[in-house]
């Protein structure tokens, strides 16, 4: 019989218009009064960012903002604004934007009480300890990053990606607001809403998942399939907006209890070299590495397909299998999900290094079939070739 656990002590409050009551929510918190504002350049450009900052001053807290962060963030943007909060003597942070902002927050807030580097902690020379209160509120549906344990960082000498991975880095705080997501493009919908999906799939299926994680996978597949292209076509579908962000909630809280796999680790491995947007590697990288998957597990990924409605009830595992990997393949080309062989800097001949680097992933031990860097390599070159 199986063992496992499930915990997660982030108070959620979800609704429209949630990020209004920000400053509310946090008197009844005491976090503090001065808090640094992590936000990316692109959403304080979009005018996200000034409103919150304006409330929460409004409300007597002193905030800072930080925004020197990359679309996959640096351990170098970590330890520049742990140095800001640090030298501002902050209290608290609160995370403002897609899964960067909020992974880079989580960095700041343990490094920033306690110092060093974020690869001291991931290989256990230093202790998380004494982190600093955090509160996200995601303007993207697709990280689920407001509700886990983890944060992930490119170590900028090598490319390589690695994961901070604590209980103590679980937000205190996730605020979602379905309204703060009606000005993403749509190239960031689709990336951030596949991103999701996966992270769905893979902490359904993946070797240490559980009762729990698989049920709320379940509902955030039901919730992103059918939302996802609604949310793409039209941006201020509320429905479509809320269900996307409900269901990329629930995708975090699913993998957060289990944990990523495979497609995540080559588009991590993507990512931290090319630097690829994450969802879309995760997209382009997904119908290849379930085919290898479901070479050897017919029936949980039929389960999957019938779940997503690719599949009926009805038909064979093999079929249903068939079905969810076309389906999956047309899905992505709807959302204009890009080939690998079109994303900027990508060459066959790095091929053998990002196998290398999926491999060193600490999440390739999870997927559910063993793999390894001959078979990331041969994955690598199905899906340039387009051939599933």
């Amino acid at each position: 019989m199986q063992t496992y656990s499930y915990f997660c002590n982030t108070r959620i409050e979800m609704g429209m218009g949630k990020s209004e009551q920000l400053p509310e929510l946090l008197n009844s918190l005491d976090i503090g009064s001065s808090i640094l504002l992590v936000s990316d350049p692109g959403i304080v450009k979009a005018g996200l960012a000034a409103p919150i900052q304006t409330a929460l001053e409004a409300s007597g807290y002193r905030v800072v903002l930080f925004d020197s962060l990359s679309q996959n963030p640096r351990d170098t943007e970590c330890i520049a604004g742990a140095k800001l909060f640090t030298e501002q003597g902050m209290d608290a942070v609160v995370a403002v934007g897609g899964g960067s902002a909020m992974d880079v927050g989580k960095a700041i807030a343990l490094l920033g009480p306690n110092g060093g580097a974020p690869i001291d902690y991931c290989e256990g020379r230093r202790a998380y300890t004494n982190i600093s209160p955090i509160i996200c509120i995601p303007t993207t549906a697709g990280t689920g990053s407001e509700v886990t344990r983890s944060a992930v960082i490119t170590e900028s000498f090598t490319h390589r990606k690695f994961t901070l991975k604590h209980a103590s880095l679980r937000p205190l705080l996730a605020l979602l607001d379905p309204k703060l997501t009606f000005t993403v493009p749509k190239s960031v919908t689709a990336a951030t809403g596949v991103d999701a999906l996966v992270h769905a799939i893979e902490g359904y299926t993946c070797k240490v998942a559980n009762p729990i994680s698989q049920a709320l996978g379940a509902r955030a597949m039901q919730s992103i399939v059918s939302a996802l292209p609604i949310a793409f076509r039209d941006p201020e579908h509320e429905q479509a907006r809320y269900h996307m962000m409900e269901g990329s909630l629930l995708a975090g809280l699913c993998f957060g209890s289990s944990d990523v796999a495979a497609v995540h680790c080559l588009a991590e491995a993507l990512g931290g070299l090319y630097d690829t947007p994450h969802g879309v590697a995760n997209a382009v990288f997904l119908p290849y590495v379930l085919r290898f998957n479901t070479q050897e597990e017919k029936a949980i990924h039929a389960t999957l397909a019938r779940i997503m409605n690719f599949a009926a009830e009805s038909d064979k595992d093999e079929i249903a299998i068939d079905k969810m990997i076309e389906g999956i393949r047309e899905f992505t080309n709807k959302l204009e999900i890009p080939k690998l062989k079109d994303l900027p800097g990508v060459q066959i001949e790095d091929f053998p290094r990002i196998a290398e680097l999926a491999v060193q992933n600490n999440s390739t031990p999870s997927n559910i079939r063993s793999i390894g860097a001959q078979d990331y390599l041969h994955i690598l070159q199905q899906t340039y070739d387009d051939v599933v």
